[in-house]
C-alpha cells in the first residue's frame, strides 16, 4: 500500500549573509536541510529523482526578507506531525533562516509559484535626503501614465540579444507611501505585482527615482498568494 503523502508549506527568514545566496543555492540548502532533518521527502518520478520541493517568488540578491516560503512534500509514514516539524527542521537550518510558520495545504494544488500575485517591501534610505524630495519622487513615479524600461532577453546557450525588448514598470507598482523615518533614516512602504510573467522589482523602482540601489535597505515583508 501507497504511504499518504502530504503537503507543507513554511513560511520563513531569509537575512544575515544568506541574502547573498540565490534562488537555486535557496533550493539547494532547504532539499540539504530537510535531508538533515531525517524527514520522509517525497521524490519526483523520472531518471533524475528529486525531492518535491517548491520556492515562492526569488528574491533579489542582497534583499532581506522576513516572508519567504516553501512547499514540500512529505511522506505520512507516522513518524512526524505537522506540531513537531519546526522543531525538527529548525536545527538543521543554517543561520540566517528562521521558520516563521509551518501548516498544512491542498497536496494537488496549484504549484507555489503560480500563487504569488503580490509582494510588500519596506525600503530605508541610507543616505540623507530632504522628505519633501523623497515625496515628490513617489508622486512622479505614482503619477506617470506609463514607465518604459529595458530588459535584456536570454537566447539560447544563455547569450543576450542585442536588442532589448521594453516593458512598463508603472502597472507593477499597485502602491508606494512614505514610512515614519526610523533612526533619522527616512523609509518607503512598496507593493508591487509578482506574477511570473511581469514581476515589479523593487531595485528596477529605486531606479526610476535616481535612488541607487546601494543607498538602500530593502525587506520583503510579505508575500500574498490566491
Amino acid at each position: 500500500m501507497e504511504i499518504e503523502k502530504r503537503r507543507i508549506r513554511i513560511q520563513f527568514t531569509k537575512e544575515g549573509d544568506l541574502r547573498y545566496i540565490g534562488h537555486l543555492d535557496l533550493h539547494s540548502l532547504w532539499e540539504r536541510s530537510t535531508r538533515r532533518a531525517a524527514l520522509p521527502l517525497v521524490y519526483s518520478q523520472g531518471f533524475h529523482p528529486q525531492p518535491k520541493i517548491q520556492l515562492a517568488s526569488a528574491l533579489a540578491l542582497g534583499f532581506i526578507s522576513k516572508a519567504e516560503i516553501v512547499d514540500i512534500w512529505l511522506h505520512d509514514n507516522g513518524e512526524w506531525q505537522l506540531d513537531e516539524l519546526q522543531a525538527k527542521i529548525q536545527p538543521a537550518l543554517p543561520r540566517g533562516i528562521q521558520i516563521v510558520d509551518i501548516q498544512e495545504v491542498d497536496l494537488r494544488g496549484k504549484p507555489l509559484q503560480t500563487l504569488v500575485h503580490t509582494a510588500e517591501y519596506e525600503i530605508t534610505l541610507l543616505d540623507e535626503m530632504p522628505a519633501s524630495l523623497l515625496d515628490e519622487k513617489i508622486a512622479t513615479v505614482m503619477e506617470a501614465e506609463s514607465i518604459l524600461r529595458e530588459r535584456r532577453k536570454r537566447r539560447k546557450r544563455k547569450r543576450y540579444t542585442s536588442k532589448k525588448p521594453t516593458y512598463d514598470l508603472r502597472p507593477l507598482i499597485k502602491d508606494m507611501t512614505p514610512l515614519p523615518p526610523e533612526n533619522g533614516n527616512l523609509r518607503i512602504f512598496l507593493r508591487v505585482s509578482a506574477s511570473e510573467g511581469a514581476t515589479g522589482r523593487p531595485d528596477d523602482v529605486l531606479k526610476e527615482m535616481g535612488i541607487p540601489i546601494e543607498a538602500a535597505r530593502v525587506v520583503r515583508t510579505k508575500l500574498i498568494y490566491d
